[in-house]
């Protein structure tokens, strides 16, 4: 059991936060004792996921490195206790650190915590002319102490990418500085201030590129000229590429002596501002409320990450939540919204080539272009992305952001674990109500009224996916004749009711099946026996290895895979590793039962 510091403080007195170097918190001028490791590590945790909930699983994440102890949420429990105890309330009946459905809280207003002065400060200098961008951006970066979160905490690595993920903020505020101080005519002071930088990042080409402003600004041409050609060798030797268009013009702009405004700086650049280029958004898209706000939130806040993740079975919903998030943040992303297909009709992964093309096109700017200049527009632009549909790690990283302006939604039946960093939302199925709602919407609210028993047996059959309530719905819109008690009883056919999830051209079996058959063959197999062995609902690791013949420790490896792949989900999350509960979504259970042990057959 540990051994918190937990020294009860009074709620008065002002607390101060700060994560911009190493973790402190201040009550007035006194330092407070934050007690051993794991305990700031959970504290840690939950400023820099200031005023959101950050669920057990993550904290546990945090915290263990290794596999968790079985009194790991006990032991969270007593780090929580003891942060409580310290910081106090921040107001009557305000409690600082609560516990709400999707996991701990932590209060903080906008001028406690330092992270959230520096977003605030980089956003407010957004759009700004040259002179209030660089005062509010060095009043930003005049907030760091030092490396974020110290050593010691680096050793959680999550806190380590969250370092790192704050370091490339900290990085992005000086190069907007900087060009904006280039326009005001201070390329000395630039000079000066970036060369540790460019040391410490030197394949960081908008840092290079201002740095070479600087010191042509400052008279030292033969510099900034070796700069670039340092820059040119390092490129070549460590990626085999070349610099970039901008960085090029740059060079020759400065090897020709051609210096119009005496700084050697261009101004910043103005964004072209292409139409919005999304899908429609489904008028009576349902649920989903609380993973709709955790996405927009985090979408809007230009310091929470550049790439988020809907993940999900097919059929959950991905697509209709990432599609209304664009169209809701329309005034965030002044330069465009852009939603683009990484899978073709058939289910197969599109190649690079055509999808940079039609990035392109719905950005405005067609014509070829590679991975470099899709990114360095990307970076350029405050513009959000949506890559829908994303089979695997290879298809997307070319596309993904190395900083700058630009944001992107992924969505994937799969984890996609070997991207980082990424915030992972999981999509979870309708609940009852919901989905008794959404049919409602399309067959009719008198017509589930007359029969409100058979319409929750046709949504229990259809799993919670909001796909297959739709097709039903839509199925059930076209025949009026059909009473909702015989669409029921097909649907609990285990042998037809993939067949009756049909509209039109829609069918719930189609969108199945590229999924399905882009799994290696064990894999299906895998999932089949599963399939064949659990029951419906939750299962536990023991089930699993019945089921698939084997012990449980290759059993965990199996279902961890295919949790990777979408095909099988973690329901309930605030378990410790020792009582982990798994299920098959139930259009996959369908599935795969209909195609048997091994590779499916389709019909």
């Amino acid at each position: 059991m540990p051994r918190p510091s937990a020294q009860p403080a009074a709620s008065s007195g002002t607390l101060r936060f700060s994560v911009l170097g190493p973790l402190t918190v201040h009550r007035d001028d006194r330092a407070l004792p934050l007690g051993p490791l794991k305990q700031r590590v959970v504290l840690a945790t939950l400023l820099g996921a200031a005023n959101s909930p950050v669920s057990v699983d993550a904290l546990t994440d945090a915290v263990w490195q290794e596999e968790p102890p079985r009194t790991a949420r006990k032991n969270l429990q007593v780090y929580v206790s003891a942060l409580r105890a310290l910081l106090g309330d921040d107001g009557p009946d305000r409690p600082r650190l609560t516990h709400t459905g999707a996991g701990y809280v932590l209060r903080v207003a906008g001028d406690e915590l330092d992270l959230l002065r520096f977003r605030a400060l980089v956003r407010a200098a957004e759009g700004e002319s040259a002179r209030p961008a660089a005062r509010l951006l060095r009043q930003a970066l005049d907030l760091w102490q030092g490396p974020p979160l110290g050593d010691d905490l680096r050793q959680s690595p999550r806190l380590a990418e969250e370092a790192e993920r704050l370091e490339l903020h900290r990085l992005t505020a000086y190069e907007g500085w900087a060009e904006a101080e280039l326009e005001l005519g201070g390329a000395p002071a630039v000079a000066e201030g970036l060369r540790g930088l460019v040391e410490r990042h030197p394949l960081r080409e908008r840092l290079r590129s201002a740095w070479m402003c600087a010191l042509s600004g400052s008279g030292r041409q033969a510099e900034a000229l070796a700069a670039y050609d340092d820059y040119r060798q390092l490129l070549a030797r460590e990626l085999g590429l070349e610099p970039g268009g901008a960085m090029a013009a740059r060079y020759r702009t400065i090897l020709a002596g051609d210096d119009r405004t005496g700084t050697g700086a261009a101004p910043r650049p103005r964004p072209v501002r292409p139409p919005a280029a999304l899908p429609p958004d489904l008028v009576d898209l349902t649920g989903q409320g609380e993973e709709l706000r955790h996405l927009t939130g985090l979408l809007e806040d230009g310091d929470a990450g550049r790439v988020a993740l809907l993940s999900g079975p097919a059929g959950a919903g991905k697509t209709a939540l990432a599609v209304r998030a664009a169209h809701l943040l329309g005034d965030r992303f002044p330069d465009g919204r852009i939603c683009v297909g990484l899978r073709d009709a058939d289910g197969r992964t599109r190649p690079l080539p055509a999808v940079l093309a039609e990035l392109g096109e719905r950005a405005g700017r067609p014509g070829p272009s590679g991975p470099e200049a899709w990114r360095e527009w990307l970076a350029e632009h405050r513009v959000l992305v949506v890559l829908d549909d994303v089979p695997d790690e290879r298809a997307v990283r070319p596309l993904l952001p190395c900083g700058g302006r630009g944001r992107v939604l992924l969505t994937a039946r799969g984890q996609l674990g070997g991207l980082a960093p990424v915030h992972r939302i999981p999509v979870p199925p309708l609940g009852t109500a919901e989905s008794v709602q959404l049919l409602a919407g399309l067959v009719g609210q008198g017509r589930v009224r007359a029969d409100r028993e058979a319409a929750l047996r046709i949504v229990r059959a259809c799993g919670g996916s909001p796909l297959a309530v739709r097709v039903s719905g839509m199925r059930l819109a076209v025949l009026r004749h059909l009473p909702l008690r015989e669409f029921a009883d097909r649907l609990t056919d285990p042998a037809g009711a993939l067949d009756e999830l049909t509209s039109g051209d829609v069918s719930v079996r189609r969108w199945l099946a590229p999924g399905w058959e882009a799994l290696p063959e064990e894999w299906g197999r895998d999932a089949g026996r599963l399939a064949a062995g659990t029951g419906e609902g939750p299962f536990g690791l023991s089930e699993a290895a019945e089921a698939l013949g084997c012990d449980e420790r290759h059993a965990v490896r199996v279902v961890e895979a295919l949790i990777d792949a979408g095909v099988v989900t973690s329901p309930c999350g605030e378990v410790t590793a020792h009582a982990a509960q798994y299920e098959l979504p139930h259009l996959i259970r369908m599935y795969a039962r209909g195609s048997g042990l091994g590779t499916p057959v389709l019909t």
